[in-house]
């Protein structure tokens, strides 16, 4: 039996983000279907290399898989290696058996099911008529995010903040590009939330730069960025008057952004309004007024992964796309 190999040009052949919003919305439902056993992320920090390596790991019912993903995050590859920040790395094992039916790039994977949870989450908890995006970071997710939220909103204006001037110039000269919407770099954190929508939050940073007093009635936060234990890119004190969804309640109190306030003692693990396949399945609320602040928090789910990766698997094999490797 051999193992289909798929390169990242392969992968990226075989996915749209119209394709990751659904992939992601039926992972969800999944997990909260009971669908899916996914056991803690195991994560390493490798701070002598400004990196860090995330290893998730699930086994769907439904398509009768074990996924396995090492992402890795170094953020000095660009100048010192010529590579991207985020590197992935995806194998599927039939879980009848345990042989290895595809390993894959998981980088693009990576990338467009963390983009797809925030629009997923914009289409239950963001104002319908929201059209400004107030951007934090100007990197590779503050590119997928508001990819996202193209697709499933008339967003019209984006304001992004990084601390790097020349990145910011480089993502509204892209984005304006692709979206065909207006990007305006802002010079502070303050001005791109301020009037925003919705806000999206997509840094490594371990200090708070959202204040509370900049959250304006019905914004819906998107907070991306905290994936490990002391991470922080928004004031704890936002939890306290917002509805909160997350994907994983486990994960996120430990390593997402809403390990913060509840280390604070700001809010209780009983103040966390849902889990976000719980709105999807219509058994919790999503936004019901107006002048709601909602609040995502995401930490990315190996089901997320998985459910994307036989999806791609499945069109690879029927369009015979790969290569074969007999490991066995």
């Amino acid at each position: 039996m051999k193992t289909l190999l798929l390169s990242k040009s392969d992968v990226e052949s075989l996915l749209t983000m119209k394709d990751a919003l659904e992939s992601v919305r039926q992972s969800y439902m999944a997990y909260n279907q009971n669908k899916v056993t996914q056991p803690p992320i195991m994560s390493i920090d490798v701070p002598h290399h400004n990196g860090e390596v995330d290893i998730k790991a699930s086994y769907s019912y439904q398509d009768e898989v074990i996924c396995v993903k090492a992402a890795v995050g170094f953020w000095d590859n660009p100048k010192r290696y010529q590579l991207p920040t985020g590197l992935a790395f995806i194998t599927l094992y039939d879980a009848r058996n345990g042989l290895p039916l595809c390993i894959m790039d998981g980088t693009h994977i990576t990338r467009y099911r963390t983009g797809a949870a925030g629009g997923i989450s914009a289409q239950v908890l963001a104002r319908p008529d929201s059209r400004i995006v107030g951007v934090i970071g100007a990197g590779e997710q503050a590119r997928m995010q508001v990819m996202a939220l193209k697709e499933v909103l008339p967003i019209e204006l984006i304001k992004v903040w990084s601390r790097s001037e020349e990145q910011r110039g480089h993502y509204k000269q892209e984005m304006e590009g692709l979206l065909g919407v207006t990007v305006l770099t802002c010079d502070t954190p303050e001005e791109a939330v301020n009037s925003a929508d919705m806000v999206v939050t997509t840094t490594p940073s371990k200090e708070p730069i959202v204040r509370d007093e900049w959250i304006q009635p019905g914004t819906h936060i998107i907070a991306i960025g905290a994936d490990m234990e002391g991470k922080q890119e928004i004031e704890a004190r936002i939890f306290a008057r917002a509805k909160v969804a997350v994907d994983h309640l486990a994960e996120c109190m430990k390593r997402g952004e809403t390990q913060n306030p509840i280390r604070s003692n700001l809010i209780q693990k009983s103040n966390i309004h849902a889990e976000l396949g719980e709105i999807l399945l219509g058994r919790k609320a999503g936004r019901v007024r107006h002048d709601e602040i909602t609040l995502f928090d995401s930490t990315g789910m190996s089901i997320q992964d998985s459910t994307m990766a036989c999806m791609i698997y499945k069109k690879a094999t029927e369009m015979g796309i790969g290569s074969q490797f007999p490991f066995i």
